[in-house]
């Protein structure tokens, strides 16, 4: 096994890691508001907005930068990130079948250093339980149009991935969702919210 080269541990390189996804954030949602398109941001980034607003000390950092279009936008969209550096790739979606459209941070970024487009009204992958939520009215952020709570919620139950059962837990930990959240979902769904918030430890 190869060993990695390991740089000195550096509070100052942590709190880089973590500035670098908010700008790439922010990057991104300057270019799509200059421009007029329509967009939401989910995933991580969402749950950390929402739980920020009861509890800073709850707040979970993410590399992710995941954001909601309408496949319509495309175009626009694609242009007005394009002006901002970031280039459009198609990529296998990791771990599960189908391909994910992400806008790399320039030429040569990893997807890891990405913009990931998931597409309102559209399953995400072939297998996902439901489609993206479509594209409506959004919270305002600091400079970003967040997701509404309920249908963050709604994806993170659908996908319900390792990552997204934890996203639920963190929501749940600052009093967001509580057992009265699963009757707004469908059987399925409702069951997978009801496991979660039983298990509030993973």
């Amino acid at each position: 096994m190869a060993v990695l080269p390991l740089l000195p541990v550096s509070w100052t390189r942590m709190e880089e890691s973590v500035a670098l996804v908010r700008r790439r954030l922010a990057r991104a949602a300057a270019a799509l508001q200059e421009a007029g398109v329509p967009y939401a941001v989910i995933g991580g980034n969402a749950v950390a907005a929402w739980v920020s607003r009861v509890d800073l000390a709850a707040v979970r950092n993410t590399r992710d930068v995941d954001l909601l279009l309408r496949r319509e936008d495309f175009e626009r969209a694609s242009t007005a990130l394009g002006c901002a550096g970031f280039v459009h790739r198609q990529v296998a979606s990791l771990g599960r079948a189908g391909v994910m459209d992400v806008f790399l941070d320039g030429p040569s970024a990893k997807v890891r250093d990405a913009l990931h487009i998931l597409w309102a009204g559209e399953r995400p992958v072939p297998d996902a339980l439901e489609p993206s939520p479509e594209l409506g009215a959004t919270e305002a952020g600091d400079g970003f149009a967040l997701i509404p709570l309920a249908d963050l919620v709604r994806m993170k139950l659908s996908s319900y991935r390792d990552k997204d059962r934890v996203h639920l837990r963190d929501l749940a930990e600052v009093g967001l969702i509580d057992e009265d959240w699963p009757t707004r979902f469908p059987p399925v769904l409702a069951e997978r919210l009801r496991a979660v918030l039983a298990d509030p430890e993973g």
